[in-house]
């Protein structure tokens, strides 16, 4: 018979091992659960557990009139029409199921493939003026990328590897080529890109503040870009990138004079040998009047070598850039500067994104639907002040978002009326145009271009609408970008100037859109009698929500003061382009 002590051990024994089990059915329970969530639904558990008082200090979920303005901005770049904006505030369908199908509908846009357009710009050239190759087959290069939904790995591979000699693919060598393939701003803009990493400080030396990054890290990349060079065609005076068969990266430590030397690598992941019997190989050999390309490309591997799936950095980069992009602030902060002296606020929430975005071989526009989809993206800004740091920290309430350039442009000539009367004019000419085109027979070679009500023709129709109107813009958009745009990659910082504000007060585009014209706001709200009814117009317009009692009372007694309503109209529009309200997006 054992003791009372014994019996006492082995019950205790007995005991841990039944919990022991008993924890990891859980645990294998939990996670087969989680596997069988959507990742908007993963996203929102994994935020709610990060505080057992998360739900006391989030904000509730944004009204209908914010998320339609919010998501519109994220997905199209604009803000949505004033008739847009009543149709959804009127429909009575739940409100998940609404928001959704607008989420739905908004992703197959071809407005939604000039945000990403505008996104990855931003990204990957960060504001750089057009040197060498075009802006504008680059930017229908990543436009037509975004329509065809092409995946981020894809899109790295091919930027990583054209030199810009094929005519077909040079638009996508302007990652290289404006910026004069500078060995030293290249390599560290790859690894500040694509793997959320500055290297910067450790082309001498091991960076002095940060441990992680190496000297190897930054020569590894170096070494799949070293051979590379800028040939000038010299009968077109067209700059391309050429390649040596030949030639080793060595480094030397300013610190300690130590030596290294180094295959092409990402980060710790193994070297990439040239291949045997590649050395000095050529298809053509450099000269003066010819383009170096080698037997065997190291530049070519470098696409192929960042977006392995070994390489983690890849995955988690790209995940932390588009949480950023819709969510107002990075898991890590800044964008480039991923290593353990800054983690991500949320690691488990960062490995979670990354790891769906790469299951899901990198498919943007999938991962962008989700995160809209997160009560964390649909959340209001309306909190406790006691609570405001927890749920500012734990993305527990919307963040202000500034508008970038182009979602400004946009939204200002959407919001005075400008775009409608363009996108009149356009549909009337594809009217004209398809009518013309009738064959003799009577039947229509352009039916599908005119078709507005049916689905499936109504996506083309608007697509080719749209396309026409972004033409149309272009100019516009790119005069905003001059005013507003600041130097530098993607930030999720805001700062105004002086210039900025007198360019919307007193500039002469902004000035033409709030003239009145037969189809633009200004000459809609002219019309109105009812002083409640111009400030319910206005509002809805411009700011895509009702206004409240004591708006209304403003604008009465704004247009009561004066004896020229038409000019007083003017103001009042004007007057709430500049206001913060419609400056970003909250």
């Amino acid at each position: 018979m054992p003791s009372v002590l014994e019996a006492t051990v082995l019950m205790r024994f007995f005991r841990s091992r039944f919990l022991i089990v008993t924890s990891l059915s859980f645990a294998v329970c939990n996670a087969a659960d989680q596997k069988e969530l959507t990742l908007h639904q993963q996203v929102d558990a994994l935020l709610k557990s990060t505080s057992t008082r998360f739900e006391d200090n989030a904000a509730p979920l944004c009204d209908d009139a914010t998320f339609i303005r919010r998501v519109m901005l994220d997905l199209t770049a604009t803000i949505p029409t004033a008739a847009r904006t009543r149709r959804f505030l009127a429909d009575k369908t739940p409100t998940a199921d609404k928001r959704t199908r607008l989420v739905t509908q908004l992703l197959g846009t071809q407005a939604y493939a000039r945000r990403m357009q505008y996104l990855l710009d931003w990204i990957l050239m960060e504001r750089r003026t057009s040197e060498n190759v075009a802006s504008a087959p680059w930017e229908a290069y990543l436009r037509k990328a975004a329509r065809e939904n092409r995946s981020w790995s894809q899109l790295a591979q091919e930027i990583l590897a054209d030199g810009g000699a094929d005519p077909k693919t040079r638009p996508r060598s302007r990652f290289y080529l404006d910026r004069d393939f500078d060995l030293v701003v290249v390599t560290r803009d790859v690894g500040r890109i694509f793997l959320g990493k500055d290297l910067e400080c450790a082309q001498c030396h091991n960076h002095p503040a940060v441990e992680s990054y190496l000297q190897r890290h930054y020569h590894g990349l170096r070494a799949f870009l070293d051979r590379s060079y800028l040939y000038t065609d010299a009968k077109t005076k067209k700059k391309s990138l050429g390649e040596k068969a030949e030639g080793d990266v060595t480094f030397t430590s300013v610190f300690d004079d130590s030596k290294g030397k180094t295959d092409p690598r990402v980060l710790d992941l193994p070297g990439i040998p040239d291949p045997a019997g590649t050395l000095k190989q050529y298809v053509t050999k450099p000269g003066k009047t010819q383009r170096g390309v080698p037997k065997y490309s190291r530049r070519g591997q470098l696409g192929v070598a960042v977006t392995a799936d070994s390489n983690r950095a890849f995955r988690l980069n790209i995940a932390n850039r588009l949480w950023a992009a819709m969510l107002g602030r990075g898991l890590v902060e800044p964008l480039d500067l991923s290593h353990a002296d800054n983690p991500p606020t949320h690691p488990e929430l960062l490995d979670l994104l990354a790891d769906a975005l790469h299951e899901h071989d990198y498919d943007m526009r999938w991962f962008l639907g989700e995160l809209v989809k997160t009560k964390a993206y649909q959340r209001g800004r309306e909190i406790a002040e006691e609570s405001a740091e927890m749920a500012n920290r734990n993305f527990a309430v919307g963040l202000l978002k500034p508008l970038s350039p182009e979602q400004y442009a946009w939204s200002t000539m959407e919001a005075t009326g400008f775009l409608d009367s363009v996108r009149q004019t356009i549909r009337k000419k594809i009217e004209t145009e398809a009518k013309s085109s009738k064959d003799t027979d009577g039947t229509d070679k352009n039916a599908s271009a005119l078709a507005t009500d049916k689905a499936d023709t109504q996506s083309d129709s608007e697509s080719k609408v749209e396309e026409a109107v972004d033409k149309a813009v272009a100019g516009h958009i790119k005069t905003f970008i001059v005013q507003f745009a600041s130097d530098g990659g993607q930030r999720t910082s805001f700062s105004a100037t002086a210039p900025q504000a007198l360019f919307l007060i007193n500039g002469p585009l902004v000035r033409k859109w709030l003239k009145p014209t037969s189809t633009n706001l200004t000459g809609r709200l002219s019309k109105l009698d009812d002083s409640s009814a111009v400030a319910e117009e206005l509002y809805i317009a411009v700011l895509n929500r009702q206004p409240n009692d004591l708006e209304k009372k403003e604008v009465a007694d704004f247009l009561a003061s004066t004896s020229d309503r038409s000019e007083a109209i003017e103001e009042l529009t004007r007057v709430l382009l500049l206001a913060a309200e419609f400056r970003f997006n909250h």
